[in-house]
């Protein structure tokens, strides 16, 4: 592409990026009722995404544990 050209879309593209862009402000509340009970249900959700992790490497934990029990002659040294 030519330099003009370049300029010319670079003119039109921060032209662009400065009107006010009014017709996209769209009021959050008025898709999502947003009340008091709305904080216990993010809360739920959340909660349980954090918390599998910690249940995922307690039972890989106990699960290894469990192996390394029943293999005789085996040391307690990490693999």
């Amino acid at each position: 592409m030519s330099k003009h050209i370049k300029a010319l879309i670079l003119a039109l593209a921060l032209a662009v990026c400065m009107l006010p862009l009014q017709a996209h402000a769209v009021d959050s509340y008025r898709y999502l009722h947003v009340t008091i009970d709305t904080i216990w249900y993010i809360f739920l959700v959340l909660a349980p995404l954090v918390l599998a992790p910690f249940a995922v490497l307690m039972w890989i934990y106990w699960r290894r544990a469990a192996r390394q029990k029943d293999e005789p002659g085996r040391d307690d040294e990490p693999r």
